[in-house]
């Protein structure tokens, strides 16, 4: 059996310690970036403005990037492996940690974090565009604090729970794969007027591939939650109250369950692009969002990663 569709649970661990030790790193190609150069070539060549050519061309850019990151990907690893196998693992364990990105998240979020304890506002908005697309400057203290717990919620899934399960599944193959959908979606899988129609398929391929993972990282949210805080069924109260509310089919199951797990309400008006969007809320305000919820999501994420890590790996040992 090839390293490309198939790594031991040592061997996954192992990408996952390089992510939590060593993140993305700057001298490390880092493969998401040829999958967005070439989203973008594709865009510019398929994309028209008629509607039903933009349709077709979306179906074709969807599947053409994603089979193909996956061929790529299984055919450079099984080269590898039948020179050595040593080297095919080593190989499938650097990919493997390229679909991980616990660490960069916790960065990102910690960075907002920082400035915010210094009170310097003008840092934490700076800081804030790696881990959300709305209008920094927009926000206020609050504000950003809540699109940073809201994203280290939703990013929990998309970054670290999601694909670690692809992992587990199809090895470095099906996570790249999914990163490869994944990438689509944030790129060009909006409802605006642009992409309406040509990030249709893509839209709909990152919510196929998510909606286990999304609920998945929920519940790792509320056992960490249980196990932080004592607040674990709280989280699984507003993931059954709230989370289905939310624009999106996947999104709001972390969110909601961040929202109990910290007793604060998520979601609300947000500016995109200069336009408000009014989304609705997930959660109660039962507490303020400063930095102290931003610490504690970070502690969630952290213990929800190793949860999830070790309750795939036992459904692994399990059932085979």
């Amino acid at each position: 059996m090839t390293h490309a569709t198939h790594l031991s649970t040592p061997l996954i661990a192992l990408a996952l310690g390089a992510d939590l030790l060593l993140g993305d790193p700057a001298w490390l190609p880092h493969p998401v970036r040829l999958i967005g150069a070439a989203i973008a070539s594709g865009e510019r060549g398929l994309r028209t403005g008629d509607r039903r050519r933009d349709r077709r061309n979306g179906r074709l850019l969807a599947l053409g990037v994603i089979g193909l990151t996956a061929i790529v990907a299984y055919f450079v690893i099984s080269v590898i492996d039948r020179g050595s196998p040593f080297l095919g693992a080593v190989a499938a364990v650097a990919l493997a940690w390229t679909t991980l990105a616990m660490r960069g998240l916790d960065d990102s979020a910690l960075a907002v974090e920082r400035a915010l304890i210094l009170n310097d506002l003008a840092a934490a908005r700076t800081a804030l565009p790696a881990l959300v697309g709305r209008d920094p400057d927009a926000l206020d203290r609050e504000g950003i604090a809540r699109a940073t717990v809201e994203s280290v919620a939703e990013n929990s899934s998309d970054a670290v729970i999601a694909p670690l399960l692809f992992l587990f599944i199809a090895g470095p193959v099906g996570a790249i794969a999914y990163k490869a959908a994944n990438t689509l979606d944030s790129m060009i899988g909006y409802r605006d007027e642009r992409y309406l129609n040509f990030g249709r398929a893509a839209a709909r391929i990152d919510d196929i591939a998510n909606y286990v993972p999304a609920r998945l990282s929920a519940l790792c949210i509320a056992g960490a939650a249980s196990i932080l805080f004592a607040t674990g069924r709280e989280a699984l109260r507003m993931c059954a109250r709230d989370a289905y509310r939310h624009a999106s089919v996947n999104a709001g199951y972390p969110e909601a369950a961040m929202a109990g797990a910290l007793g604060v309400q998520l979601g609300g008006a947000a500016a995109y692009a200069g336009q408000v969007e009014d989304r609705a809320t997930l959660g109660d305000a039962l507490n303020p969002i400063d930095v102290e919820t931003i610490q504690k999501s970070r502690t969630i994420l952290h213990y929800a990663t190793l949860i999830a890590f070790l309750a795939i790996a036992l459904c692994r040992w399990i059932f085979g």
